[in-house]
């Protein structure tokens, strides 16, 4: 294999790590719309993005919570 070959090798490895298909980004995100849910009530409006960044992928979930939902300790 040559240097350049392997250079692209590397490179299309690398890519395929950060990058989500659909069935997975869904499942994501309901899961993290589950746990965002059982925390915080919230007005529904929620962001997912992935971004590539040197050394890795940036994951970022957002929404905007109405109210915290504190638990209080049964003892």
């Amino acid at each position: 294999m040559k240097n350049g070959d392997k250079a692209k090798f590397l490179q299309l490895l690398e890519r395929d790590k950060a990058e989500i298909n659909e069935p997975s980004r869904a499942a994501a995100l309901a899961e993290f719309k589950r746990v965002a849910e059982e925390y915080f009530e919230v007005d529904g409006a929620y962001e997912f993005r992935i971004t590539e960044e040197k050394g890795g992928t940036r994951v970022t979930f957002s929404f905007r919570a109405v109210r915290v939902k504190n638990f209080t300790p049964l003892t």
